[in-house]
């Protein structure tokens, strides 16, 4: 394989940021403050996040993280086909 469509990669990768931050909505709704902390706690290898948890979270901001999730990684998405196309084009080989 040497040529990756950019549009579909690149939607690939904004639906997998939306279902993570999705994920953590889930997460943050089902086991509460304390639960919340102790799962990032253990994924960022100890880090104390209990000061920079915040529950309360007005559904409208979530709704504008879960449009910038997506928009950030289609164009992370995006630059990650862009390079690899390019470092196939036969002109650069």
């Amino acid at each position: 394989m040497q040529h990756i469509n950019i549009k579909k990669f690149a939607l690939a990768w904004g639906v997998a940021g939306v279902v993570l931050y999705l994920g953590c909505i889930i997460l943050m709704a089902t086991v509460g403050h304390e639960g919340t902390v102790l799962f990032f706690n253990s994924l960022l290898h100890g880090l104390d996040t209990s000061t920079i948890i915040r529950m309360d979270v007005p559904w409208i901001e979530a709704l504008i993280g879960l449009v910038e999730i997506f928009i950030l990684g289609w164009l992370f998405g995006a630059l990650i086909a862009a390079v690899y196309n390019i470092s196939f084009n036969k002109k650069y080989q």
